[in-house]
């Protein structure tokens, strides 16, 4: 297909998500022609750095080649059956290796995380129904939480840009306090914070836990929130306080999950696996190395039986057309063999202590205040950003061969694990660049 008039016809044609499209008159989307590694490449070759993975999702570069054969491999097979009625080997395989991941079983397969979060939402809720407990419809999220844009998800999101505009739609949430690290007090610990954090949900619990059916939150990390970090304690204190209180735990991994927090998943820093924290683990993003649209909802035996039933109302009814497609789950399973086969966490884990020592200039510089960094994740937020400071940041990138978009004031990066150290210098100085 030929570019020469690609952005008129984008703006003419195509309604770009998260976005207002007036603004694109002034800074129009990179037409991008083909990837490679960690680079994005547009139709006059000119290449940019991905240091966000896509909006998160690309775990090991651009056209991988061992992703592609996976899927070259799957389309001479079956690329698409309904999974009612029918079943295939990708979908049987990544559901039994995920299980064995988390310790979670029966793996519900969705599109895309808010899809994600409406699959556990509503299973929360039917579970309590089906096991006598119909008060119990209430959810809790945390402040600044974000966990998708369709109604539902919505309603347990707190960030107002998204919500505001669509609030008489929306199920009222209750927000207990965030964990955030860069809201404690002068002198107060990180766990400290965390622990007074958990004692505020705890309050809300002691009044209200008999109509509560869930709390859903990210753990260790909020992302939409300028990628706010936490301590493993707080994760741990909930899981006591659910125990406690017969509440379940959503835990919205999303975008921490696939090793972005620097284990495979991030629960497992509060507990052995996932199944010591969550009830629920909701999955997107990464599980396809940013290829298809897929995601997954794991829990618990317990809550599975509770729908397990002769009448069919019972059941748990949600569907969509396109759930647990042979395709996407073929990628998820290359991905999950990139991990295995490559040791990936330990090498991340060496990638990232070389890039943190490579921004170290960066965290010095007079501008950045709450530098901050968990797993494959790094973060600061800009002292005197003005208005339209992330668009600027964002096209004075573009101008020097990066790609990043800021959330806000604070200035994150999540690149895919194929980053090398030129890339991470090339990263570095870009933003001393971009903030001097």
């Amino acid at each position: 297909m030929s570019d020469s008039n690609l952005l008129p016809r984008t703006l003419a044609a195509v309604w770009h998500p998260c976005t207002q499209m007036k603004h694109l008159e002034r800074t129009p989307p990179l037409a991008i022609a083909r990837g490679e590694g960690p680079w994005l490449i547009d139709h006059d070759g000119r290449r940019y750095l991905d240091a966000i993975s896509s909006w998160w999702v690309n775990l090991f570069g651009h056209a991988n080649p061992r992703i592609n054969a996976a899927l070259i491999d799957q389309l001479s097979r079956i690329e698409h059956v309904m999974l009612a009625g029918c079943t295939h080997a990708p979908v049987v395989e990544l559901s039994e290796r995920l299980g064995q991941l988390t310790g979670l079983g029966h793996a519900f397969y969705g599109s895309d995380g808010a899809s994600a979060t409406e699959i556990a939402l509503k299973m929360s809720f039917h579970f309590w129904r089906n096991s006598g407990r119909p008060e119990k419809t209430s959810f809790i999220s945390l402040k600044n939480s974000y966990h998708g844009e369709t109604l539902g998800a919505l309603s347990v999101t707190d960030v107002a840009l998204f919500k505001d505009t669509y609030a008489p739609l929306l199920r009222h949430s209750h927000q207990a306090m965030s964990p955030d690290s860069r809201l404690a007090e002068t002198g107060e610990s990180a766990h400290g914070y965390a622990l007074r954090a958990a004692a505020d949900l705890e309050a809300h619990l002691a009044a209200h836990a008999g109509s509560t059916a869930a709390i859903i939150l990210e753990p260790l990390v909020q992302g939409a929130a300028g990628m706010a970090m936490y301590p493993p304690v707080y994760l741990k204190r909930v899981r006591e306080l659910c125990d406690q209180y017969q509440v379940h735990l959503i835990a919205d991994e999303i975008a921490v999950g696939f090793g972005r927090t620097g284990t495979l998943f991030a629960c497992e820093q509060a507990g052995e696996k996932v199944a010591a924290i969550a009830d629920f683990l909701c999955l997107s993003k990464g599980i396809t190395g940013g290829y298809l649209p897929l995601s997954c909802v794991l829990t618990r035996d317990a809550v599975y039986a509770a729908f397990y039933d002769d009448a069919t109302a019972r059941g748990f009814l949600h569907s969509h057309s396109y759930t647990g497609n042979p395709l996407a789950c073929r990628a998820a399973l290359a991905v999950l063999d990139l991990f295995e086969q490559d040791a990936v966490i330990a090498a991340n884990r060496i990638k990232a202590a070389r890039f943190s020592e490579i921004l170290k200039e960066v965290a010095a510089h007079p501008r950045v205040r709450n530098f901050r960094h968990t797993g494959m994740i790094w973060a600061f937020d800009v002292a005197d950003a003005a208005p339209g400071f992330s668009d600027e940041f964002h096209r004075r990138a573009l101008e020097l061969g990066v790609f990043i978009r800021p959330i806000g004031h604070s200035v994150y990066f999540m690149p895919p694990y194929v980053i090398e150290e030129p890339e991470m210098h090339l990263l570095a100085e870009t933003t001393l660049a971009c903030l001097s």
